[in-house]
C-alpha cells in the first residue's frame, strides 16, 4: 500500500490527498502521482522561477481564491507544483466534481514545456501580488519587491502598473525597496568601481546591449581606458541575443551590487527619489 512505501511521500494532510486521487485514478496511478508530486516539490525542482520556489510559503487562501476562475488544466499543474499537503488543501475547498477532474488530469499530465510554466508562474505574479497587496506588512512588501526585481522587465512593468492604479501608496512603498540596473546611476564612483570588480566582461558587456549612453559612461568612466575600449568593442561586435540573457546578466550584477551592500562596502539608492551618496 501507499503508507508501506519505503521512505513515504505524504507529509501532514497527505491522508486527504491520497485518498482524492486513489478514488479518482486507483492506487496505483495515484502512487505515481504523490511521488511525482513530492519530487517535483522537493529537493529536485526542476525550474528554477522564484514564485513556484515560493509557492508552499504563500497564503493558501490566496492560492484557493487564485483556481476559483481557473481551467482545472492550470489547476492541475499548480497542484503538481506546490507539495501534497498545498495540494490537499486546495482541493478540499473544490466541489466533488472538479476534485475528479483535476486529479485525473494530475494523473495524465506529461512532461510541460517549460514556457507554459512561466506563463502561469507570470499570471499567479500578478493575481498573487495585486490579490494580496492590501494585506502585505513591510516584510511582504520587501518581498515582492524582491519578486519584482527577478521578474522579466515586461512583466515587471506590467505589474508595477498595476499597482499604480489601484493602491499606489503601496507601489510607492515597492519601489523604495526595488533596486534596478538603471539605480546603479546612483552610485559613487569608488562603489561602482568596487562592483566592476565583482562581475564577469561577459555579464557586464550584455547587461550593457540595450542601456542608453549615459548608462555606458558611468561605467566606462569607471574602468581602465584600455579596458573600456575593449567593453565597448565587445559591445559592438556582440551579435543578437535574447532580450531574458541581457535581463540574467543585468540581474547577477543586481545580485552583486545586494552582496557588496551586505557587506557594508557600498550604500544602494533604491526606487524612485531615493537618497543619493556622494
Amino acid at each position: 500500500t501507499l503508507a508501506r512505501q519505503k521512505g513515504g511521500v505524504l507529509p501532514v494532510q497527505g491522508d486527504a490527498l491520497k485518498n482524492l486521487i486513489v478514488k479518482a485514478a486507483g492506487e496505483e496511478t495515484a502512487h505515481d502521482i504523490l511521488i511525482s508530486i513530492e519530487r517535483t516539490a522537493g529537493k529536485g525542482k526542476p525550474y528554477s522561477n522564484p514564485l513556484i520556489q515560493k509557492l508552499q510559503e504563500i497564503d493558501p487562501q490566496i492560492l484557493i481564491d487564485f483556481t476559483r476562475t481557473e481551467h482545472p488544466q492550470t489547476i492541475a499543474l499548480i497542484l503538481s507544483y506546490v507539495g501534497a499537503e498545498q495540494a490537499a488543501n486546495i482541493l478540499e475547498t473544490l466541489s466533488p466534481e472538479m476534485q475528479g477532474d483535476i486529479v485525473k488530469r494530475m494523473a495524465t499530465l506529461k512532461s510541460v514545456p517549460h514556457e507554459v510554466i512561466e506563463d502561469i508562474a507570470k499570471t499567479l505574479e500578478k493575481e498573487i501580488i495585486v490579490g494580496g497587496i492590501s494585506d502585505l506588512q513591510p516584510g511582504g512588501i520587501t518581498m515582492v519587491a524582491e519578486v519584482m526585481n527577478r521578474m522579466n522587465r515586461n512583466t515587471e512593468n506590467a505589474v508595477m502598473k498595476s499597482l499604480d492604479d489601484a493602491v499606489p501608496e503601496i507601489a510607492a512603498e515597492i519601489r523604495k525597496k526595488m533596486f534596478t540596473f538603471e539605480d546603479i546611476l546612483k552610485l559613487d564612483d569608488r562603489s561602482i568601481q568596487e562592483l566592476l570588480r565583482e562581475v564577469t566582461t561577459e555579464d557586464l558587456g550584455r547587461a550593457l546591449k540595450i542601456v542608453d549612453e549615459e548608462m555606458r559612461a558611468v561605467i566606462f568612466r569607471n574602468m581602465s581606458k584600455r579596458g573600456a575600449e575593449m567593453l565597448k568593442e565587445d559591445i559592438e561586435m556582440m551579435p543578437p541575443i535574447r532580450l531574458s540573457e541581457i535581463e540574467k546578466s543585468q540581474r547577477m550584477i543586481i545580485d552583486a551590487a545586494k552582496k557588496l551592500e551586505s557587506e557594508g562596502k557600498l550604500v544602494l539608492g533604491r526606487g524612485e527619489g531615493g537618497d543619493q551618496f556622494v
